[in-house]
């Protein structure tokens, strides 16, 4: 794998990504410098804006609402900070969504997992510059209206390539959202209208992911799987992550926007796969004693020889071990990344399953129902672990997107942004006894997630009824007309549903805890942080000086108390 080139493409993408998406945002009046309003002869259909150029720009027709949706997320942001930082916040966002989504597409155009089986940023002819899916786009699994076919053939005509290079790559990612909806969110906003990308412009990021890195790289039959996922996350917070750590130097604290970037580190291959043989391998092997498991297990270590007294509580817990079925074991990774430890623990899980007789596609949907549990603080990393878990599952299963499976891979989300005002609206279908239940409940969970991205998995969830707690969000009181008190109700039940969803995960038990913490210098860390630590975590490590605490941020501590 050549690491350099990844790097050098990470790197590069990054910063001509979010160069683009700035420019792109300045055309229709939102910079660093402001948001411009509409000029008085703007209307409803068609809006004028002054930018400072000779002529002024024109937004028509849908790009409106898009355009008033990327200034309701400038606004969202800038309630918890200045202007030009939540400007940039959100410019980073669609940065980092867009290189994803290409990253994505790469490695299932490459691996032919794509469900058209049509290359969408590059050719299986090596000798021809433009995309299969530019030239023979009637050939994909798409469907045209009649307007969008009229609009292909006009670009066509008039040779207008990379125009349609970019309807064509929304098109596919709205297409791909029906089967990775956690990564491929539908993309009728701000993120769409930002998007400027380029098939035969040289410098571009498109150009250089097909040209710069070998397909080899991409490719699960060789080298490829999480391997480049993970060192694309990786590279691409380095400037981010140099820059909070000059920040650091002068006294500036790392905020929880910024914890990711100085956290992250990818865990290499042989660490991942010496952590799991011995921790699920190991497990499973003790209560289910297998040479043949064992042998595909470079990394395994056999038990110590013990004393007695020691052996004979091992041998307690091996016959607890075998009563384990397959299915019975949860594995989490509680600050997951991008998703290196999940997608072994898949494979080790896979050969579990296959030893007890199951097919390898009733193994797969198992797997990914019932034993995988991912966490992490970073949206972004989330969504390539997701992705990452799907395409594992995918090779072992041709059709498992057709199964609608959604893997147990989360972002932490925060309470702060639910109305809690609106709590008094839902329950309906609940007794009164427990809706007040309910409702004392969640006001608690609600509490303990307040700046959960800060905590992330070392916050301490109780295991309430999650049971009442889906009915409980799911049943709004919705017979009366609607108030200013319920204005944006569906959207607080569904940030009610994700963030139940989510807290489950982070207050049950699992039968193996794999992870590779990053650390965070209680020097670097924010004072709320520092004291959540000092009080729910007093045994947290010292480091050689003695003088500060280190603590294995996004999770070590929690896991434990959880396992």
């Amino acid at each position: 794998m050549n690491k350099t080139a990844i790097k050098n493409f990470a790197v590069c993408a990054r910063n001509k990504l979010i160069a683009d998406i700035t420019y792109k945002a300045a055309l229709v009046g939102v910079s660093e410098k402001g948001i411009a309003q509409p000029l008085p002869q703007s209307s409803k259909d068609l809006q004028f804006f002054d930018i400072g150029t000779k002529d002024y720009v024109q937004v028509a027709g849908s790009d409106i609402e898009q355009r008033n949706a990327l200034v309701r997320a400038v606004q969202e942001k800038e309630r918890t900070s200045d202007y030009k930082t939540a400007f940039k916040a959100v410019i980073e966002e669609v940065a980092y969504t867009w290189f994803n989504r290409l990253i994505a597409i790469r490695f299932m155009e490459v691996n032919e997992y794509l469900p058209s089986r049509i290359r969408v940023l590059s050719s299986e002819n090596l000798a021809k510059n433009e995309p299969d899916f530019v030239t023979t786009p009637f050939d994909t699994d798409m469907e045209f209206t009649m307007a969008e076919q009229d609009r292909i053939m006009q670009l066509k005509d008039e040779n207008k390539l990379d125009e349609l290079f970019r309807m064509l790559f929304i098109k596919q990612c709205n297409k791909l959202h029906e089967i990775l909806p956690e990564l491929f969110e539908e993309t009728n906003n701000y993120t769409e209208l930002l998007l400027s990308i380029s098939f035969t412009d040289s410098d571009g990021v498109v150009y250089h992911l097909v040209h710069d890195i070998p397909e080899d790289d991409f490719n699960i039959e060789k080298e490829g799987q999480v391997e480049i996922i993970g060192w694309m996350y990786q590279y691409y917070n380095i400037e981010p992550k140099d820059e909070t750590f000059a920040l650091l130097k002068k006294n500036v604290k790392i905020t929880k926007e910024r914890i990711p970037a100085a956290t992250q580190l990818f865990t290499p291959d042989w660490i991942v796969r010496y952590m799991v043989e011995n921790s699920l391998g190991r497990l499973w092997v003790e209560g289910h004693p297998s040479d043949s498991l064992k042998e595909n297990w470079k990394y395994y270590l056999e038990e110590a020889e013990q004393e007695a007294s020691v052996q004979a509580q091992l041998e307690q817990i091996h016959a607890e071990y075998r009563n384990l079925n397959p299915e019975d074991i949860k594995v989490i990774d509680p600050c997951m990344g991008s998703g290196h430890i999940l997608v072994y623990c898949f494979d080790v899980l896979m050969q579990i399953y296959e030893s007890q007789g199951y097919t390898q596609r009733d193994a797969a949907q198992s797997i990914l129902e019932n034993n995988l549990f991912g966490l992490d603080i970073d949206k972004r990393a989330a969504q390539l672990a997701y992705f990452a878990v799907m395409m594992k599952a995918r090779q072992y299963d041709r059709r498992v997107f057709a199964r609608e499976i959604k893997p147990h891979v989360y972002a932490i989300e925060e309470s702060n942004g639910i109305n809690r005002g609106q709590l008094k609206y839902f329950g309906a279908n609940l007794s009164s006894i427990e809706c007040n239940k309910a409702k004392l409940q969640i006001s608690d969970l609600l509490d303990t997630m307040t700046d959960a991205k800060e905590y992330g998995s070392i916050l301490n969830v109780e295991n309430y009824d999650w049971e009442l707690f889906q009915r409980f969000a799911e049943s709004i009181d919705d017979a009366g007309q609607m108030t200013l008190d319920t204005i944006g109700i569906d959207q607080t039940q569904a940030q009610l549903l994700a963030l139940i969803e989510i807290a489950h995960v982070m207050a049950q038990k699992y039968e193996v805890v794999v992870t590779n913490p990053p650390y965070m210098g209680a020097s670097g860390m924010s004072t709320s942080l520092n004291r959540y630590l000092k009080e729910n975590y007093p045994l947290g490590k010292h480091e050689n000086d003695g003088k500060h605490l280190t603590f294995h941020h996004r999770v070590w501590y929690g896991c434990i108390a959880s396992a």
